[in-house]
């Protein structure tokens, strides 16, 4: 497999119809300086006299569901409030001077997080040109070196750079071969690093699997396991290590429906009383771990 092939090819993405005038807003913009700070909400303050433009370019790049992000008095109010699952994970992380890569980094949220944290170097992977763009249109104003790649987890273990911690939060429940994904993931690290894992499971003591057609109304859900039967899928990959970081169930607080995004969210996912999905399943219970290798 040739990265670079890919990725070269993957740059034709950015002449898409929907893509190519976000991109060409994008390219127009010009921030000379600014200041920004990296809390719950990243907060931007730039030129007053940019904000026209700048407002117009983010209403370009709806949905955006990772954040928030707050530039001037311009409040991007994502889908998700991603701190919160930020603050569970963050107790656990040490990033000074490592190499890290976030795979399905979205429009990079979490990999702006990390820069308190001073690693090495960020890397994050995710094959989605608009998500690309909103991450571009943040760094425009932050300026960071982190490197944004057009790439899923399958391309990990060809990757020329090895890990020190890989962030995935929120993918393994959309691959319909999770065992082989966990060893993918393995394969990007450096010895003795670690994966930080977020994926959703169902309660139980039995070591099985959910396997909908539809879960939430998504089509790409593919397995959702058990406490114990997810363990098992890790140790099938070969991890040394299995550490607990904690499990919370989605709720409207963290999920919902604002006016930067398009279509359905939680709420419309759900059982009017939220006990359910709509397909009569349990509601989505997310679990935090870290994996050494």
């Amino acid at each position: 497999m040739n990265i670079n092939d890919i990725l070269k090819e993957r740059q034709k993405w950015f002449e898409w119809k929907n893509i190519k005038p976000i991109k060409e807003e994008l390219n127009k913009l010009r921030i000379e300086n600014g200041e920004w700070r990296i809390n719950d909400v990243i907060e931007i303050n730039t030129d007053e006299k940019l904000m026209p433009e700048i407002k117009n370019i983010a209403k370009m790049m709806k949905p955006w569901r990772k954040g928030p992000f707050k530039i001037n008095d311009l409040f991007i109010d994502t889908e998700w409030r991603s701190y919160i699952k930020w603050n569970i994970i963050k107790p656990h992380l040490n990033l000074e001077g490592k190499d890290v890569l976030d795979v399905g980094c979205n429009n990079g949220y979490y990999m702006f997080r990390m820069l308190e944290m001073n690693p090495k170097s960020i890397t994050g992977f995710d094959p989605s040109a608009l998500f690309n763009l909103q991450f571009d249109f943040i760094n425009t104003f932050i300026k960071s070196d982190i490197e944004y790649k057009l790439l899923g987890v399958e391309h990990v273990p060809h990757y020329e750079k090895k890990f020190d911690t890989i962030f995935c939060l929120g993918v393994l429940y959309h691959r319909p071969d999770p065992v082989t994904m966990l060893k993918e993931l393995k394969a990007g690290l450096k010895p003795n690093s670690e994966v930080i894992l977020d994926t959703l499971i169902i309660e139980g003591e039995e070591e099985i699997a959910l396997c909908p057609v539809r879960y939430q109304k998504m089509k790409n859900v593919y397995f959702i396991p058990t406490l114990k039967a997810l363990y098992n899928w890790i140790e099938k990959a070969k991890f040394k290590e299995i550490k607990f970081l904690g499990k919370r169930y989605t709720d409207l607080t963290e999920q919902r429906k604002t006016d930067w995004i398009e279509g359905e969210s939680l709420n419309n996912f759900l059982t009017e009383d939220l006990s359910k999905t709509v397909e009569g399943y349990p509601p989505p219970l997310r679990v935090y771990l870290k994996l050494k290798n």
